[in-house]
């Protein structure tokens, strides 16, 4: 199984990228939540922010398989402890590449390598959407959409 999305952003790589991965992008495109990580090839990262467990909740968590800035993240995925009892069986990888078309910035998110049967498919085809019109107007615009949550 594999997600594949492509858009198309009109502004240049390094503000999308910071709309993808500063503190100040992702808690506003990942719901309060900021990226902790060395960002080195093998290292743990983790999305910490509000939810289940507080203030310090992990969401997702990982390991990076690839990063080079303002062009490509590459990580393993997993569910946060407090969202599955299985959550180190359950695994995923997700690939952000940027890239300069024109003027513009394609943004091309890949979610693949999914375990069998990983309870979070159907949610995730969706929400990425959500996530990535977010990239797209924040970069664009400075602003969020707002879901009315």
């Amino acid at each position: 199984m594999e997600l594949k999305y492509e858009f198309y952003i009109d502004a240049q790589p390094e503000k999308v990228w910071n709309a993808l991965m500063s503190p100040e992008g992702t808690r506003k495109i990942f719901f309060g939540c900021v990226i902790r990580s060395t960002f080195k090839e093998g290292d743990l990262y983790e999305y910490v922010g509000p939810g289940n467990d507080g203030d310090e909740t992990v969401h997702v968590y990982g390991y990076i398989l690839k990063y080079e800035r303002y062009k490509e993240l590459s990580c393993s995925e997993h569910p946060g402890p407090s969202y599955r009892a299985n959550h180190a069986e359950l695994e995923t990888r997700v690939t952000f590449t940027l890239e300069t078309v024109g003027k513009c910035t394609k943004l091309t998110l890949v979610n693949d390598r999914w375990s069998d049967n990983h309870p979070s498919y159907k949610d995730t085809e969706k929400h990425w959407w959500m996530i990535l019109s977010n990239v797209k107007t924040l970069a664009e615009t400075g602003k969020t959409l707002d879901f009315g949550w």
